[in-house]
C-alpha cells in the first residue's frame, strides 16, 4: 500500500513539474491562500518520490514480488 500511494505521489509531483515547464501552470497554486500548506505538500510530495527511488534501487525484491 505504502508503495502504491508513494508512486501516486511521485507521479502526480511529476506531471505537476512537467506542467510547470510546458505551460507555467502550478497546480499547488490552487493552495496559494496557505503557503505552508504548499510547502507541506511539496515535501510530502519529494518524500514520496525518495521513497521510490529507495524500493526501487534498494528493496527491489520487494517490488519484484509484487
Amino acid at each position: 500500500m505504502l508503495e502504491k500511494t508513494a508512486l501516486l505521489l511521485t507521479i502526480i509531483g511529476g506531471i505537476n513539474w512537467g506542467l510547470v515547464g510546458a505551460f507555467d501552470l502550478n497546480v499547488l497554486d490552487i493552495l496559494s491562500f496557505a503557503p505552508i500548506l504548499i510547502s507541506i505538500v511539496e515535501i510530502i510530495i519529494a518524500l514520496a518520490a525518495c521513497y521510490v527511488l529507495y524500493a526501487y534501487f534498494i528493496d527491489t525484491p520487494k517490488i519484484i514480488k509484487k
